[in-house]
């Protein structure tokens, strides 16, 4: 064999075992999407319930999940550089180690009837939340150009796993105390501690890349005055705005429009399927049709949902509606991803990352604040 086969040998067989390496990466993302992510609808599931029980005024009922969101915001930008750093496996341990505190200090907080240091749990939780919203970035690292979108929507389809098993954890384990909600706290740490284990199996480069072609690395101001990652970081925070606003108001006018808690269950379990289930191909027709595409189509299924809301209060309007917005959600978001990592240098990903998802998550703070 000429030496040119040789070498053209040795480079498909470094290509093949990156590509094993990253569909590895994928499939452990998968899990942990799916795992420690369940996490997150236990949380939203209780922490209401418990601030109810235990804040003094009923009204500061829902401040619990404010502050898991108010949490996210703060840490993602410290995160993200703490991944940038030292890699993606700390980060996401950071992250278990904040929900692992948070259920720790959250089954104190019941213990001792203390609304105060259930916000502290709440916000703990809150670094936990901030780090799962990077797994779908962590996704793309090590992918090539050509499978990138589709490595960032299969770790997104996790979150479908995540939204059946976190529900189910819920009914198991929330009366399995004398105290309520206890057992819930405690399948929290559970997860923390699964998650984390799966974390340390992750093999991502870190370290590694500290400056960009040029030698320098973008400010701030820099990187916002590139309009290819404001557009990706606006479409994002439009697209997580809307499912958040219409998502959370629904149960309440579903039921006060005369129907039923059971119907607006169920309008909200076909929302999440609408959510996560198109992941699976979303990633395909990023790579067919273009992520520019995808996030139009996903911000007009997000304009027909709100058409389909005000169209009528039937129960079929409300069902039509959530299952739209999920669409357009998974559309708009994925691709907004998918423009992000291509709009940056591999060693601006902290800054740029960090700072998409605090604008992502302090959009929904406002979104809550609106609906109130």
């Amino acid at each position: 064999m000429s030496l040119a086969g040789v070498h053209d040998q040795t480079l498909k067989r470094g290509g093949m075992a990156e590509d094993q390496k990253t569909y590895r990466n994928v499939v452990i993302l998968v899990l942990m999407q799916a795992i420690s992510g369940a996490q997150m609808p236990v949380v939203f599931t209780i922490s209401g319930l418990a601030g109810q029980s235990l804040a003094s005024n009923v009204c500061w009922a829902t401040l619990p999940i404010s502050c898991v969101v108010f949490g996210s915001m703060t840490t993602a930008p410290w995160l993200s550089a703490v991944m940038q750093k030292f890699g993606r496996r700390v980060g996401f341990l950071c992250g278990n180690l904040g929900g692992l505190g948070g259920g720790v200090v959250g089954m104190i907080a019941l213990q001792q009837a203390s609304f105060s240091l259930f916000l502290v749990a709440s916000y703990l939780t809150g670094i936990y939340m901030s780090a799962n919203g990077f797994l779908r970035f962590a996704g793309a690292d090590t992918a090539s150009k050509e499978f990138r979108a589709k490595a960032i929507s299969y770790v997104m389809a996790g979150g479908l796993l995540a939204a059946i098993i976190g529900p189910q954890l819920v009914k198991i384990s929330h009366d399995q105390f004398a105290v309520p909600l206890m057992g819930s706290f405690l399948v929290i740490i559970g997860l923390n501690l699964v998650g984390g284990l799966l974390a340390a199996f992750l093999d991502i480069p870190h370290g590694t890349v500290t400056k960009t072609d040029n030698g320098q690395v973008r400010s701030y101001g820099q990187l916002l005055s590139d309009p290819s990652i404001v557009v990706a970081m606006i479409c994002a925070m439009v697209s997580y705005a809307l499912m958040n606003l219409v998502m959370t108001s629904t149960p309440l006018a579903v039921v006060g429009c005369g129907f039923s808690t059971g119907d607006a269950a169920d309008i909200v379990s076909a929302h999440v399927l609408a959510m996560f289930a198109p992941s699976f191909v979303t990633g395909h027709v990023i790579a067919r049709i273009g992520a520019v595409r995808v996030v139009t189509i996903g911000l007009l299924l997000l304009a027909a949902a709100g058409a389909a809301a005000i169209a009528g209060v039937a129960l079929t309007n409300f069902f039509v509606a959530l299952i739209l917005l999920g669409f357009g959600w998974n559309f708009g978001f994925i691709g907004a991803t998918s423009m992000l990592v291509e709009a940056h240098e591999p060693a601006e990903r902290g800054r740029v990352q960090g700072m998409n998802d605090m604008a992502v998550f302090g959009v929904e703070i406002v979104a809550g604040a609106v609906e109130i």
